[in-house]
């Protein structure tokens, strides 16, 4: 039973709607999934019908339902339907069998007389029948002649069906007379509502049918079988179209809910440019885009919504499966490569600010399959291609959009609203070079030759990574570490993106779902923190000068945000992309992020801290002048920052998790307003600045109350926060911030605490309280690190190399970590790549490189 046997437009048509978050799909029963057969009790449904169904209403966020003229509890019977799917019968008067007991005395009498007036007219007309319902009477007449039909069915438009609260219902061969109101267009509208659906599917081959047809409206599928007007506007010829129609149904929707083939997160791989970045599958289809910022809407969104959503793909003609897939080494460039075929991918540097630009290059001997299928605005704007000398050109976008490819013979693929190319190519001949321009309707050859641009975006990266003070300790790892943060630095406005994706699940199938693609004040300055301890200030240089451009919009540094767009403006509201399934089904896909407008007081004290770390810096590479190291700018900075703690430290706040509840006195918040005022104090002692002092009380005073407050004897640890008992990793803090001392056996103590409450295996989870979502997570990269730092403090070495062998082994196959690991599944989870794994990493290959206790902190002096 093949699906391309219906109508294109009845295909097309249900392939949009079973990509609505939710589904209900209803049809009649007799001449839809039943065959019209002259004995009624013989009407049995299509096998394949009831399968889907029952499929369909296995699915998640999908109903199915069967609207029948006949008594439910003969529907019930007959259909042999399971109980997942809803029966609805007597034209949508039945929702359950109880149902004759609503029926007062008067109708009652009245579905008497009907009954015996309708069993008259049987009497006397030869193959004529009644069936007896609950609320009505239903006269058939299938299996008389056309002269005794037509006779019987007169007979009763002139008699019964013209007394008083008679409901009449006209079908094929049918007339039936109720003694309550009946319409199948009310029923679906009840369920739809019920059901909370977002759309409707309704099957249908009769008259009566035709007012649940009338009911539809935008993206509803109402769909006629069979002869005769209707108001529907698709058809299909039989019921075992109708049995297609619904299978079909069945696995798009399926596919859709399962995010199609998602591939594993750790097995992709990022490129980047100085403004711009984008993911790899293992098999080199470009998964995620996004123009003409990081944080704008998706190009290609395939990576939360499959081949629909967008997608650039290079595979060999003949298939087979990649054999490798890995960077060039110290760069950006991504290679695939088949047994006679390769692909070498990267972002091109030397484009004007407003493109996004992508180059793929394919060599070898065999032939190749190219599908280039942009679905912009993350599939909101139809796209339309045209193909013309050198290349495609995209229309429908908000930014012109092109391919560059000469020599390429495109064939244009249409679904009725989007279209895509496909093309075969033999690199065998020279080298194909395929150049994706966002921002342009150029399609001119560059001024520079393609090898003379790959070797100048190659260069960037390899002449940057050269200069590194690197660990020794897994150096590859290290390197591809450090040129991952690196390539989440958008370097025209100085900003940091926390990770490079938004709504990778931290629960695969849940709901914990956001987006990284903006800059947190706390991950960029603890990526900032990172680059520069390798020796690389430039990075922290621009991102404090972005900074300084955010303050000046603030009536004062209390006031910042936790997060900003890349630009340092205020995130929009945080919004839903219904038509996106989420990867591997994971809903909903989020953009924006509402954790924008939390209290996050714990923000002031990285800054600080990378301040201090910028200035051990310049001390370390001979810079002398007091002013150089710590520049007046910086020293403003700071000040602004212990302002801020001076104003807002005993205040609750949501802490760095973000904890979508009421705001607590978090203790990781609280030592960051201390390190905050600490860092600041040893800077001016170091570099004779003058300090208030009234810091220096403020100091003690926040570090009394800590220590204080944020133990608890009950669970011998300190926690989550003041007012509970919870664990959190980040309090952890206490002791890698030096606000108490590592040898205090509180510290120790609280080690081994967060040590059984939250390690598993390989990884350590943030903390295991009720946060007020549905669904758990995975564990945190970072926390990881964290835990790992914290077993050198107190002595324990190999228990911390224990662990970052484990940490390193969490890495995909080209250097890449995610936000957080699944240490059951053995898979990654969460937005990918996460610069607070990578620069936990980089912070624990540091410790462990040193055969001496260092202290505490790599950014104290």
């Amino acid at each position: 039973m093949s699906a391309q046997e219906l109508p294109l437009d009845v295909r097309r048509a249900l392939a949009s709607v079973a990509r609505v978050p939710r589904l209900l799909v209803a049809s009649d029963y007799d001449g839809t999934i039943a065959p019209i057969v002259s004995d009624p009790a013989k009407a049995f449904p299509q096998r394949e019908s009831v399968s889907a169904l029952r499929a369909l209403a296995g699915l998640a966020n999908t109903t199915a339902a069967v609207i029948s003229g006949r008594a439910l509890r003969d529907l019930a019977a007959l259909s042999r339907l399971p109980v997942e799917v809803q029966l609805i019968g007597s034209h949508g008067s039945e929702f359950d069998v109880g149902f004759v007991h609503a029926i007062d005395n008067d109708a009652k009498q009245l579905l008497t007389e009907i009954n015996s007036a309708l069993s008259k007219i049987a009497a006397d007309n030869p193959g004529v029948t009644v069936e007896m319902k609950p609320a009505s009477a239903a006269l058939h007449v299938r299996n008389a002649s056309p002269e005794i039909g037509r006779r019987a069915l007169t007979s009763v438009r002139q008699g019964p069906a013209c007394w008083v609260g008679v409901q009449v219902t006209e079908g094929k061969a049918v007339i039936e007379l109720a003694v309550i109101p009946t319409d199948k267009g009310t029923a679906l509208d009840t369920i739809r509502h019920q059901e909370s659906a977002s759309a409707a599917v309704f099957f249908g081959d009769d008259v009566t049918d035709e007012k649940a047809f009338r009911v539809l409206s935008g993206p509803d599928v109402g769909i006629k079988v069979g002869e005769g007007e209707s108001i529907a506007k698709l058809r299909v010829d039989t019921t075992e179209d109708v049995a297609r129609a619904l299978a079909f149904l069945v696995e798009e929707r399926r596919t859709w809910l399962a995010g199609a083939s998602a591939p594993r997160i750790e097995r992709l791989s990022m490129l980047a440019s100085p403004r711009s970045v984008a993911l790899l599958t293992p098999d080199a289809t470009v998964t995620w885009f996004c123009h003409p910022e990081p944080d704008s809407a998706a190009v290609f969104a395939h990576l939360l919504g499959g081949a629909a959503a967008g997608h650039f793909s290079v595979a060999p003609e003949r298939p087979s499966l990649p054999l490798s897939q890995r960077y060039v080494d110290g760069t950006m460039t991504v290679e695939t490569r088949w047994a006679s075929l390769q692909v070498a991918d990267y972002l091109p540097h030397d484009v004007t600010p407003d493109r996004t630009d992508l180059t793929r290059v394919i060599t070898g001997s065999a032939k190749a399959v190219v599908t280039f299928a942009p679905q912009p605005e993350f599939g909101q704007v139809p796209v339309r291609m045209e193909a013309v000398r050198h290349g495609l050109l995209v229309s429908g976008t908000n930014d012109p959009m092109v391919l560059r490819s000469p020599g390429v013979e495109w064939e244009i693929l249409s679904d009725g609203t989007n279209e895509q190319a496909r093309a075969v190519v033999d690199p065998s001949i020279g080298p194909v070079v395929l150049e994706l321009r966002c921002g342009t309707a150029d399609l001119a050859p560059s001024m520079t030759p393609e090898t003379q641009r790959r070797q100048l975006a190659e260069q960037y990266w390899s002449q940057w990574a050269a200069g590194l003070q690197l660990p020794p300790l897994k150096p590859d790892l290290m390197k591809r570490s450090a040129l991952t943060l690196r390539g989440l630095v958008h370097r025209p406005s100085g900003s940091i993106l926390a990770a490079a994706t938004t709504s990778l699940p931290e629960d695969i199938g849940g709901v914990r779902n956001w987006d990284y693609r903006y800059c947190w004040l706390r991950d960029a300055s603890l990526t900032a923190q990172a680059l520069v301890t390798l020796g690389s200030l430039t990075e922290a240089e621009e991102f404090l000068g972005w900074v300084h451009k955010v303050l000046d919009t603030l009536p004062g540094p209390e006031r910042l945000h936790p997060l900003y767009t890349i630009y340092g403006e205020t995130l929009p509201p945080e919004a839903v992309i219904d038509l996106l399934p989420g990867y591997a089904g994971s809903r909903p896909v989020r953009v924006g992020n509402a954790a924008n407008m939390q209290v996050q007081l714990d923000v002031f004290g990285p800054i600080v801290d990378l301040i201090t770390s910028m200035a051990h810096e310049r001390e370390r590479q001979g810079i002398t002048a007091a002013a150089k190291v710590l520049p007046d700018a910086d020293w403003e900075l700071v000040h602004a920052m212990v302002s801020a703690v001076q104003r807002r430290w005993t205040e609750p706040d949501h802490g760095i998790w973000e904890i979508r509840g009421n705001p607590r006195h978090h203790v990781y918040s609280k030592v960051m307003g201390w390190l905050t005022i600490d860092r600041a104090l040893t800077l001016a002692e170091r570099f004779d600045r003058v300090a208030d002092p009234d810091w220096v009380t403020l100091r003690d005073t926040i570090a009394d109350e800590v220590k204080a407050k944020g133990w608890n004897d009950e669970v011998q640890s300190y926690t989550a926060a003041y007012d509970g008992t919870d664990l959190d990793a980040a309090t952890l803090h206490i002791g890698l911030s030096g606000l108490i001392d590592p040898a205090d056996p509180r510290f120790a103590a609280t080690v081994v605490a967060t040590e059984a409450e939250l390690r598993s295996g390989a990884t350590v989870y943030r903390y295991h309280h009720d946060d007020g979502l549905p669904g758990g997570e995975g564990g945190f990269h970072l926390c990881a690190a964290w835990l790992v730092e914290a077993y050198l403090l107190i002595g324990r070495r190999s228990d911390a190399e224990a662990l970052f062998t484990q940490l390193v082994a969490a890495a995909g196959p080209t250097g890449l970590l995610s936000e957080e690991y699944d240490p059951v599944a053995e898979r990654s989870l969460g937005n990918h790549p996460q610069a607070y794994s990578h620069l936990g990493l980089l912070r624990c290959a540091q410790l462990l490189s040193q055969q001496i206790r260092l202290p505490v902190s790599l950014g104290q002096i």
